[in-house]
């Protein structure tokens, strides 16, 4: 007897990788732009975080936006992130539930002081379907990178292009 599941199953999970994929994708743009109201559309509810290896943990979309928008890159150009999320494993708990790993990248500048941190982690997340929808109802990463310098102590460093904000 095969362990391999039939047609039907194979492509709705197929369908819901992608949906999933484009759900954490989303929520980084969304984060990246600031954009508030979009981002909170990404998480449940009830949805819980563990960032920084758990130092950060909030419960209900509600606390993460608060936390989120109370942080020193929520307005403005002072710090500009990018938060890239690669080979994301996804495994499915329930056909409306799955957790995920993926690799973070995120660099960030601080531009007042001229800093940037280059941060390497692992995202390990929950997605659940709510009224036909993936959304994020846990965030958390591990860290195992961050390195911080100042730009301006690099003597060959040259900015080619800032986005104008």
């Amino acid at each position: 007897m095969s362990d391999r599941p039939d047609n039907e199953t194979m492509i709705r999970e197929n369908w819901d990788r992608e949906e999933i994929r484009r759900v954490k994708y989303k929520n980084m743009r969304h984060l990246d732009l600031k954009e508030w109201d979009e981002m909170a559309e990404t998480f449940t509810e009830d949805a819980t975080t563990a960032w920084l290896d758990g130092q950060v943990s909030l419960s209900g979309r509600e606390a993460i936006m608060e936390f989120l928008r109370s942080t020193p890159f929520a307005e403005g150009d002072s710090v500009i992130t990018v938060h890239q999320c690669a080979a994301m494993e996804i495994d499915f708990v329930t056909p409306d539930h799955a957790k995920t790993t993926s690799r973070l990248y995120n660099p960030m500048w601080f531009r007042p002081d001229d800093q940037l941190h280059l941060l390497l982690a692992f995202y390990h997340d929950e997605f659940k379907r709510v009224n036909g929808q993936w959304k994020i109802s846990h965030t958390g990463h591990e860290y195992i990178y961050d390195d911080t310098f100042t730009r301006s102590d690099l003597p060959s460093h040259q900015v080619l292009y800032s986005h104008p904000f």
